[in-house]
């Protein structure tokens, strides 16, 4: 059961509820990596995520591209739990474990232009939660409805604090037709407790549609008028960083030009998971990293430890 210790209750069979942010946004003053400016950690604690632009060049993209649809179209990894196709198609919608299953993922995790930001932002060492390529077909591909990923790692997962961040890399340009990423600014700053309780394997179900851990239209409502709806329209090679609390969500690609992301969650090594919420059991490792914690190394051999 959840205790009054929890200070982010949530799918306990109440009502929704909207609770204050009781954590920083940046952490340690964002001294403990050099990557974003001043100005940049600035616009990441207000809005709840950054845009850094041609971040990576039209060769990487395009070589991260080829990786991706590789893989998606290789029948071994189609087989695998990892592979998630699309409700209603046997198209695929995200690949999860990208980081072991490809060792140009592997690499990319590593960045420096990636892992200094989290390193940075989170105020520690980093390891990787979570990590996936998402696509949306052209004509195929469908909704991510909206939701804060946090929610979900915090009853699902076990994730105690809200000191993680997400980072999609746009292998695809990201345009007003093709189902771009969207996001709520300020909305990092309240906790929507969700209502129903969760059933039993829900990632099952959830990986493909989820109906448990999203926002009532009231509560979503309000963020909305405080903040507004900010799509993000960039070309490939762009890098959206966002906070793991920052409501965000996306709409069905019924354009013909696809969509295609690949997502670092980076954590930090000093929030590692609890048990689930609730007596769930574990979701599996592929979604959420438990077994083994490893900080992760910049792939640059003289890399700066802060």
């Amino acid at each position: 059961m959840t205790t009054l210790q929890d200070v982010y209750s949530s799918r306990d069979a109440r009502t929704s509820a909207i609770i204050a942010r009781q954590d920083p946004v940046v952490y340690a003053n964002g001294s403990y990596a050099k990557a974003l400016t001043a100005n940049q950690v600035d616009t990441y604690a207000r809005d709840g995520f950054i845009v850094l632009e041609n971040l990576f060049n039209e060769d990487e993209v395009q070589a991260m591209l080829n990786e991706v649809k590789r893989m998606g179209e290789d029948p071994e990894i189609r087989k695998l739990d990892e592979a998630i196709t699309e409700p209603g198609s046997d198209a695929v919608r995200s690949i999860f474990r990208m980081h072991e299953l490809s060792g140009m993922a592997s690499d990319i995790a590593r960045d420096p232009r990636l892992i200094h930001v989290a390193r940075q932002v989170l105020g520690s060492e980093v390891y990787i939660h979570q990590s996936r390529a998402n696509l949306k077909p052209g004509f195929k591909g469908k909704e991510f409805y909206w939701h804060s990923d946090f929610e979900t790692w915090h009853i699902e997962d076990g994730m105690p604090r809200m000191r993680a961040v997400s980072c999609s890399i746009l292998l695809t340009d990201n345009n007003e037709c093709n189902g771009p990423l969207m996001l709520i600014p300020g909305s990092h700053q309240q906790f929507i407790s969700c209502q129903g309780v969760t059933p039993d394997n829900h990632y099952r179900q959830s990986l493909k549609k989820q109906e448990f851990g999203v926002p009532d239209p009231i509560s979503l409502q309000l963020l909305v008028e405080q903040g507004g709806i900010q799509p993000v329209l960039a070309k490939a090679g762009s890098v959206i960083f966002f906070e793991c609390n920052t409501m965000h969500g996306s709409a069905s690609n019924i354009s013909p030009w696809p969509r295609a992301n690949l997502f670092m969650v980076y954590n930090s090594i000093e929030n590692t998971l609890d048990e689930p919420k609730y007596g769930l059991k574990p979701r599996p490792e592929y979604i959420a990293t438990r077994e083994k914690y490893v900080p992760l190394e910049p792939l640059e051999a003289n890399a700066e430890v802060v």
